[in-house]
């Protein structure tokens, strides 16, 4: 044999056993925790053969602890390049069957170089991550590596999307990457995210709680919002990285993606026009009028189980990938409070750094009062929502479908934050509050007055005289609540002053929406010349 065939067939030999990471002992041992090795889900989550991998041969170079006689090709992550769809990513997958998947130096430099490659091409990078953390016999120089990741994690913000999976652990510092990156998934019963594991609280706090009580899917998913999805297993959890991509471009300077759309764009939905009940104070379902108004009904919602109170989502029309935003009326009657600003803020800054254009659908009666809203920054959450409408620059489309009272109103996309085409249902109600409330203020001095006689009616023994001054009192408030609802309490009122567009009917909304997004494809709008703006964090 030629010594140049020798040498292919060391080559062979060598990839063969990198493929095998940790070896088979470890493979297996992955596969008993019911978890995929990283090039299992590099494969699952690309087109099948269009993987190439990168940096197959780099090793850790640390001699600290003996463990320059530990040592394996590809060091604990697996990087390289392929397509979903068709189009270009960028993926890194940490490979638990080496060292837990601890991170290293050059293991940092492995992920920091596809990052870079990821830059300069303009296309997405998704993060498979499973690890247990910082390498400890690495010291310094593996926070250092984690420390590069994140400031290539900032420089990538709002240029390529970034998208993390926790498919295992995620602890410590390790927790910081994924939290910089646009949208974490975090697949159910295998994943866990926490700064501080079970042991230090314990120690510290003297509190019990399992790994899972502490950063688990469910918990990340619908009490902290730290992760967007929960998926039941990590097929699932690929699916979303997949369906996630097809409503986004693959960098800033693109166009949003386009698809065929069958679904007729001049569709009428008569159940709309019956969707809205006769009593203001009784609920309706959100996610029927989006599913009514969109392509096929198909709507991806983001941060499902968290924050209730506001949808926030990716959909179509016409084939067009937009961002929806909508009040939730079924869930505290809609109103906005700390996590629904926090949460609707975020998507809308995603969405307006990524071309997509967004669709707000109103029906909100305020912010949620008291002491556990204002001691939690309210005010400051509320103006994150705020800042994100008014500083976005895609096109931006509202539909009042009912409330749309004060501070809400204005945060919820309204013409004056430079909204493009604002809609509403005849049954909108824009105002500066509700009839009673605005009532109660207006004709204090009347209530006033009719306690006061009723009081001293009541003292001398004039029971029916009592009665009668309140009732006449009610009478007089009914008659001047339904004198502020004509007034003000309509869609007439804003379209008198040009703040809204038009009155539509509701079966229309899906043909009055795309129309206004055809419209709008050619929109050009730029922020003033500046560093950054100060967003309030």
């Amino acid at each position: 044999m030629s010594k140049q065939l020798e040498k292919i067939q060391e080559l062979i030999a060598r990839r063969a056993e990198a493929r095998l990471g940790g070896g088979e002992k470890a493979i297996a041992k992955q596969h008993e925790k019911g978890k995929f090795t990283a090039r299992e889900r590099i494969n699952m989550l690309l087109d099948e053969g269009s993987f190439e991998e990168l940096d197959m041969f780099v090793k850790h170079r640390c001699t600290n602890f003996g463990m320059e006689k530990k040592a394996y090709d590809g060091d604990g992550v697996v990087t390289g390049y392929g397509t979903i769809d068709g189009r270009l990513v960028y993926v890194f997958a940490q490979d638990a069957t080496v060292f837990g998947g601890s991170l290293s130096e050059t293991m940092a430099l492995k992920i920091c170089k596809i990052m870079d490659l990821a830059m300069k091409q303009g296309a997405p990078v998704i993060g498979l991550n499973d690890s247990g953390g910082a390498r400890i016999q690495e010291g310094i120089n593996a926070l250092g590596g984690y420390a590069e990741i994140f400031q290539r994690n900032i420089n990538a913000s709002g240029v390529v999307p970034q998208i993390s999976a926790i498919l295992g652990p995620c602890a410590g510092g390790a927790v910081y990457s994924p939290a910089l990156t646009d949208f974490i998934i975090m697949a159910k019963g295998i994943s866990f995210m926490f700064l501080t594991g079970p042991k230090v609280v314990k120690t510290v706090t003297g509190e019990d709680v399992t790994q899972e009580q502490l950063g688990g899917a469910t918990v990340h998913a619908s009490k902290s919002g730290v992760a967007h999805f929960a998926a039941e297993t990590e097929e699932e959890a690929l699916t979303i990285i997949k369906q996630l991509l097809s409503y986004m471009p693959s960098n800033n300077m693109e166009e949003t993606p386009r698809q065929q759309c069958s679904d007729p764009i001049d569709r009428t939905e008569d159940i709309l026009n019956q969707i809205i009940p006769e009593s203001a104070n009784d609920p309706y379902d959100m996610y029927q009028v989006i599913s009514a108004i969109v392509d096929d009904g198909e709507f991806l919602e983001v941060h499902r189980d968290w924050a209730k109170n506001i949808i926030v989502g990716f959909a179509r029309f016409n084939g067009q990938a937009v961002g929806v935003v909508a009040n939730q009326p079924q869930c505290m009657a809609g109103v906005l409070d700390v996590n629904a600003s926090r949460k609707g803020g975020r998507f809308v800054r995603f969405c307006d750094a990524f071309n997509i254009p967004l669709v707000t659908l109103v029906d909100v009666p305020g912010f949620l009062p008291g002491t556990g809203q204002e001691y939690n920054a309210v005010i400051m959450n509320g103006a994150k929502l705020l800042y994100a409408y008014g500083e976005a620059t895609v096109p931006k489309v509202t539909v009042t479908l009912r409330k749309s009272y004060g501070g809400s109103h204005i945060v919820m996309s309204c013409k004056q934050l430079r909204g493009d085409m604002n809609y509403a249902w005849p049954s909108a109600e824009i105002a500066v509050m509700g009839a009673a409330g605005a009532a109660g203020i207006l004709y204090a001095k009347e209530a006033k007055t009719a306690k006061v006689a009723a009081t001293e009616a009541k003292e001398a023994g004039k029971d029916d005289e009592a009665a009668k001054i309140m009732a006449d009192y009610k009478a007089f408030i009914q008659q001047k609540e339904e004198e502020y609802n004509n007034l003000f309490c309509t869609p007439y009122n804003a379209a008198k002053y040009g703040y809204i567009d038009d009155v539509i009917e509701p079966r229309n909304t899906r043909f009055r929406v795309i129309r206004a997004l055809e419209q709008l494809r050619t929109k050009k709008l730029l922020n003033p010349a500046k560093k950054h703006g100060n967003i309030p964090l």
